[in-house]
């Protein structure tokens, strides 16, 4: 197979698609990148060396896999497609390259061999579950892809449309920085949105591991109701936190003293800033599981 060195990444991966007879699934997330300029920029980004092991989620047929693996020490490369999978391990071999490992699973349910960066075109339909599961490894740095709108996001403002339980998440964990956009001309088959390139590089955490699971909890539960009072949100998504009674819990939250508290506890889900939540998940947790 000629390498894309000769050919345009574009004619290459057609090539290689049309050869083992695969048509690519869009609802699996299967949108290949065919714009060399932008995978080059996406290696460059992750400014790897000889000391560096890469993390890669939804390999494909290695568009970046290969490049990752001739600057990289080790690539640990995941790809869930059986028929994909073997392409790759094909293409590998042809390729001479003997530092990548691969793995035919599902990445949101296997452990993660040690890493400390992870460089990703990321299917798209796990870019949430996936992106909370990167929050549970330490790691360097993360350059990653994902559709446009998940990106505006990660680094929604408070009470702004885009803040989210995703934004509120990745605020104690790590920077988030827009890098570049990718248009969806560079993608087959082409997706319906542009993508955006963002390097999530972490935080030094400023709460525990334990304090961390209470906010998370706390987070996914309120931000099941973003427009509500916290209130009604916490009584509404209370098993998300706790197996309290609706009752109970309701006799409970009007007990509180705290005006602090009282007042988070009348304001909306969207105005709460991340140190609010946390604050709040605090103080609140005790109440659901006394």
């Amino acid at each position: 197979m000629t390498s894309d060195t000769s050919q345009s990444l574009s004619k290459t991966t057609k090539s290689i698609l049309k050869q083992y007879g695969i048509t690519l699934n869009k609802n699996l997330g299967q949108n290949y990148l065919i714009d060399k300029n932008k995978r080059d920029q996406i290696v460059h980004f992750g400014n790897i060396d000889k000391n560096d092991t890469v993390l890669e989620i939804g390999t494909g047929i290695g568009t970046l896999t290969i490049e990752l693996a001739k600057k990289a020490k080790k690539v640990i490369a995941i790809e869930q497609d059986e028929n994909i999978y073997k392409i790759l391990t094909k293409r590998l071999k042809d390729e001479k390259i003997d530092n990548v490992e691969l793995i035919n699973d599902d990445a949101l349910s296997v452990d993660f061999p040690k890493f400390n960066k992870i460089i990703s075109n990321l299917p798209y339909q796990i870019s949430s579950p996936i992106t909370f599961k990167f929050l549970n490894y330490d790691f360097d740095l993360a350059i990653l892809m994902y559709q446009k709108e998940f990106a505006e996001r990660m680094n929604g403002e408070v009470g702004s449309k885009n803040y989210s339980r995703l934004s509120a998440m990745l605020y104690f964990k790590c920077n988030v920085e827009k890098l570049t956009d990718v248009s969806a001309e560079s993608f087959i088959p082409k997706p319906k949105i542009d993508s955006t390139v963002v390097r999530l590089t972490p935080k030094e955490s400023k709460i525990s591991d334990n304090d961390f699971k209470t906010y998370s909890n706390f987070t996914k539960a309120l931000f099941q109701h973003r427009n509500k009072k916290i209130r009604n949100a916490l009584i509404d998504s209370r098993h998300v936190i706790s197996n309290i009674d609706k009752k109970v819990l309701r006799q409970r939250l009007n007990e509180i003293e705290s005006e602090e508290i009282n007042e988070y506890l009348s304001r909306r889900v969207v105005t709460l800033t991340p140190e609010e939540i946390l604050k709040l998940s605090r103080e609140l947790n005790p109440i659901f599981n006394e």
